[in-house]
């Protein structure tokens, strides 16, 4: 922006108000966490940019992981990470590592940095007023829990207080036990429970891509009906099916649509929320039109 005149900046701004509009005193869940969150000067830039929505009348709910600072921890405690097709096996000494970590580090520090940014921000975990419950997802996997109900009543009651809600994804049972539960997932479920205007999932990719190698064959958009072909296609394969199919979830709750971007590109919370273009994918429900 150091190169643009105060008539360029005014345009800028122009151009957003539609979408400032569209969004006002809507609810916009962001999914962020993974690899997306290790490099500290785009945290500060996303931290930003939901502060600056909060600021415009968004209601931003972020729901965070935090995988890497666990393995982390785990390293550090002597404790080897083990995973069996791609999940995380959680012991009772690693489900408590996993809550310290979510619900403890990672969890207060991205509180405190929306705070430092001028946000008001409130942390919980799935276990505050039983927000996630779950029960166990595979006995293989321990402690890994698969959502069962979710209660949102914590989330509703911080927004209507004016918080922006920090979620980490920890759930419990009946009996008192903790579980590691997916982000994504929690996300989706979450969204739906909030019949929020977007689902936003912050990654490490640019989105669903035709080709997985070639980064400039991005799918912008995808309704729910096309989303069997490619599977059967080979487009979406390995990691993006469990993110497509908590897509597909999200929206069968109710969730206007779901975009899958890149969350190590600076600002792009914005250029998806209150540009004309948008970043990442898109995933539409049938009898959603395409807004962007």
């Amino acid at each position: 922006m150091k190169n643009f005149s105060n008539a360029q900046r005014a345009e800028v701004l122009t151009q957003a108000l539609p979408h400032i509009k569209r969004y006002n005193d809507k609810v916009v869940v962001v999914k962020y966490g993974g690899n997306s969150m290790l490099n500290e000067q785009l945290k500060q830039q996303v931290m930003q940019d939901i502060v600056l929505l909060w600021l415009i009348g968004i209601k931003v709910v972020l729901v965070h992981g935090g995988g890497p600072e666990i393995t982390d921890i785990m390293n550090k405690l002597g404790k080897e990470p083990e995973f069996v097709d791609g999940l995380r096996v959680t012991d009772k000494e690693s489900v408590d590592i996993v809550q310290m970590v979510l619900a403890g580090k990672v969890n207060k520090t991205l509180v405190n940095m929306l705070e430092m940014k001028g946000g008001k921000a409130m942390g919980i975990s799935g276990m505050d007023g039983r927000l996630i419950e779950a029960e166990v997802k595979d006995e293989r996997l321990g402690y890994v829990g698969s959502i069962t109900k979710i209660n949102i009543e914590p989330v509703t009651d911080l927004l209507e207080k004016g918080y922006i809600p920090v979620v980490s994804t920890v759930g419990c049972d009946e009996d008192g036990n903790t579980y590691n539960i997916n982000g994504d997932t929690a996300a989706a479920y979450i969204a739906g429970a909030l019949n929020a205007e977007r689902l936003i999932m912050m990654t490490d990719i640019a989105g669903v891509l035709q080709d997985k190698d070639d980064p400039d064959t991005l799918i912008p958009e995808i309704p729910v009906s096309k989303i069997e072909k490619l599977y059967k296609d080979g487009v979406v394969t390995g990691g993006m099916i469990p993110k497509v199919e908590c897509c597909v979830k999200a929206i069968e709750a109710g969730v206007k649509n779901v975009v899958i971007m890149d969350g190590r590109v600076p600002h792009s919370i914005l250029m998806e929320l209150l540009t004309d273009e948008g970043a990442g994918t898109m995933v539409i429900g049938e009898k959603h039109e395409s807004v962007d």
